[in-house]
């Protein structure tokens, strides 16, 4: 699982690249900006978690759900801001957006994806926390 949480952090890395060369063609392009750096970094930080990744102290269990955590964390924030910059929802990051708003639907599905990206995100980090625990508690 290593190697596999490195290689999807370097292709979350390139997909925030490209995505970054169309930013201001996007219908809110100071979201689209939010949604290159938020993938970059998600990137970098599968690559950083992948680098300790034999250093938690976890079941096969709970490994696996803080992989699929991380993964689904990183890759649904990335993609939840690009659909929002795209389709120009903002009611879910006023401030990147300035306040605009796109039509109901759309603006449902983003917040729905950014909800369950805060849901994994505290499922990938409190499940990291816990697998670094000292290997005398564990």
């Amino acid at each position: 699982m290593k190697t596999k949480i490195m290689r999807h952090g370097f292709i979350l890395m390139l997909l925030a690249l490209l995505s970054g060369m169309f930013v201001s063609q996007m219908a809110i392009p100071r979201l689209g900006l939010s949604a290159h750096t938020i993938g970059v970094l998600s990137g970098v930080l599968l690559i950083a978690v992948g680098a300790v990744f034999q250093e938690f102290s976890l079941t096969t269990g709970q490994t696996k759900t803080m992989y699929w955590a991380w993964l689904i964390s990183s890759y649904l924030n990335w993609l939840a801001c690009l659909a929002g910059a795209i389709l120009g929802t903002g009611m879910a990051t006023p401030l990147a957006s300035n306040g605009l708003e796109g039509n109901a639907f759309n603006e449902f599905v983003v917040t729905a994806m950014l909800v369950v990206v805060v849901i994994t995100s505290f499922a990938a980090v409190g499940l990291s926390i816990w697998g670094l625990r000292s290997k005398a508690n564990a």
